[in-house]
């Protein structure tokens, strides 16, 4: 139990901190940001946010003796500092080598998809063979 117990903290971290984010982009670096800074600052925040939410799918979808969500929530919570972490940077003016992290980060999402399909679809009973 304490060990879902960690998940759900992770996954309200996630979902906290792309509250705060969201927030301070919008209201501090609104002024201080160009155009392309706040353009990747929003879609670094809107991963972000998707992303959390994954995270919370994939501890609901927590079955007994299924790795695949755990996988998920991983894959998801690497993906965060990799690829919106990257993005939130280059926005506050990181060089433009900190972006080269962002597809790894792009990679470790997309596997955390197909992860948390896998630990969905393994909950459904198959079909009957015609």
């Amino acid at each position: 139990m304490s060990r879902m117990r960690g998940h759900g903290i992770a996954v309200g971290a996630a979902g906290a901190s792309a509250v705060l984010l969201g927030a301070f982009g919008a209201h501090a670096l609104a002024g201080v940001l160009g155009a392309g800074g706040l353009s990747l600052w929003h879609t670094a925040n809107g991963y972000h946010f998707w992303h959390a939410l994954g995270m919370a799918l994939a501890v609901l979808s927590a079955r007994e003796g299924r790795r695949a969500w755990r996988l998920a929530l991983w894959l998801f919570g690497l993906g965060l500092p990799l690829f919106c972490g990257s993005l939130y940077a280059l926005a506050l003016g990181a060089p433009r080598w900190v972006g080269a992290i962002a597809p790894l980060g792009g990679l470790a999402f997309v596997l955390g998809w197909l992860a948390l399909g896998n630990a969905l679809g393994a909950g459904f009973p198959r079909a009957p063979s015609e």
